[in-house]
């Protein structure tokens, strides 16, 4: 079991990144890893990348899409509404302003269809006045993480009926058949130890002032400004642009595809001349800029997952665990979610574990006796674990795309260490429960 190329290569990756390691050559690092100890030649493993990178491709499109859509949001100026709102609020409390954060991010993957697309956006703006708080942004990561990924662990909406749909199918591909409506009952213990690492996070962990040596003076005159600026009101433009927001909701909802959602708030942008076709070539850049380096992450991602499903190296770990659970649902539900923390940590997409997890995961389950809603559970909690945390991951790679904008802020030290910390091991622990009690 310690020759595992899914061990080994983890612990590369986890080792190369904590040494501050770009998280691209890490992956990258991390994959040949994964080959060379699965006996696959160099050529092999750098073709098996390659193929595998389109099993992302889909995801790596809507983001850049996502990012041009979210640009011309900006470029509109109706986030100016909100991040004047932010500066000129009369009680600056930290603990509301992150409870804000979370519930932006939740919206952004459920109501509103941009995803990590709005952080690049409406965080940089406002780094100046978190210093002038002395707000610990660890904190603040902490806050859309747990934005980003609780919604689609639970509910139906958005993101959430992708990863259900996933979840439902493969388990019914594997064996074990549950209707999509009940993977959000499965998943509502594991959802609570998210709470449990957000309140954590804010109340106790990282309440503390932290200063990022920032001119105090200079916070203080731009957060005076803001609260003396006279609010700026709706205009029609702003219309064309929720209009466009909705638009970009619906045809996401009604097509189940974000790459039609994105690109129908994109036409309705430059239809109603929100941006021109001049302008458009800048908003473009812009927007290729704000999510492009993410979009690549994901894809080396999927072909380090490609390269996991070649080796059979995850059957092994599960066939590793049959021999030594004994029957025992208690030591089988925390083996299994040790299985998929390594797996998510690795390629850093819940929605690209289930896959490859499930068909192992369920004959596993079923020889065991766990139920359905139990298997269910398992199985989610065991894709979500690892993308907080995860240097790869679009859970960590949004928020530090954010806070990062003035180079005071470390992805792995900074986001990874703490969103892996106050969600993995909550959802860890109800993710038992939830298998044993369900």
């Amino acid at each position: 079991m310690l020759s595992n190329p899914v061990l080994i290569s983890v612990i590369v990756l986890s080792v190369l990144s904590l040494a501050r390691v770009h998280v691209i050559f890490a992956l990258l690092i991390s994959a040949i890893v994964a080959g060379l100890t699965a006996n696959l030649t160099l050529s092999d493993t750098i073709n098996s990348l390659i193929n595998g990178m389109g099993g992302q491709s889909s995801t790596a499109l809507s983001y850049i899409l996502l990012g041009i859509f979210a640009a011309m949001i900006a470029y509109s100026g109706i986030t100016t509404i909100l991040i004047n709102k932010l500066l000129a609020m009369k009680k600056q409390s930290k603990i509301l302003l992150l409870l804000m954060f979370a519930v932006i991010a939740c919206l952004s993957g459920t109501l509103i269809p941009v995803h990590i697309a709005f952080i690049p956006i409406l965080i940089p703006p406002l780094l100046l006045f978190l210093n002038y708080l002395k707000m610990d942004r660890r904190a603040v990561a902490c806050a859309l993480t747990f934005g980003l990924k609780m919604p689609y662990i639970v509910i139906p909406a958005g993101y959430g009926i992708i990863f259900h749909g996933i979840i439902a199918s493969e388990m019914k591909a594997s064996g074990l058949e549950i209707a999509q409506s009940q993977i959000p009952l499965a998943m509502i213990i594991p959802a609570i130890g998210m709470f449990v690492g957000l309140f954590i996070a804010m109340f106790i962990s990282y309440r503390k002032p932290r200063e990022y040596g920032e001119d105090q003076v200079m916070a203080l005159a731009e957060v005076s400004a803001a609260a003396e600026t006279p609010a700026r009101k709706l205009q029609f433009k702003d219309f064309i642009t929720i209009g466009a927001v909705v638009a970009a909701l619906i045809v996401q909802l009604q097509f189940g595809s974000l790459v039609l959602g994105a690109l129908a708030g994109i036409i309705i942008m430059f239809a109603g001349r929100i941006v021109t076709l001049g302008e458009g070539e800048q908003i473009v850049q812009d927007g290729v800029k704000l999510m492009g380096a993410i979009a690549f992450v994901m894809l080396i991602a999927s072909g380090y997952a490609a390269i996991l499903k070649e080796t059979g190296a995850v059957t092994e770990l599960v066939t590793a665990v049959d021999t030594v659970v004994g029957g025992s649902k208690f030591i089988a539900a925390v083996v299994l979610l040790l299985i998929g923390l390594l797996v998510t940590m690795g390629i850093g997409t819940s929605f690209g574990t289930v896959p490859i997890l499930a068909a192992v995961f369920v004959p596993l389950c079923i020889s065991i006796g766990f139920s359905p809603l139990a298997t269910a559970a398992l199985i989610g909690t065991a894709g979500a674990l690892g993308d907080a945390g995860s240097p790869a991951s679009d859970s960590t790679l949004g928020p530090t795309s954010g806070l990062n904008a003035d180079g005071k802020h470390n992805h792995i030290w900074d986001t990874c260490v703490p969103t892996f910390i106050h969600y993995n091991i909550p959802l860890f622990i109800f993710g038992v429960i939830a298998a044993l009690v369900l």
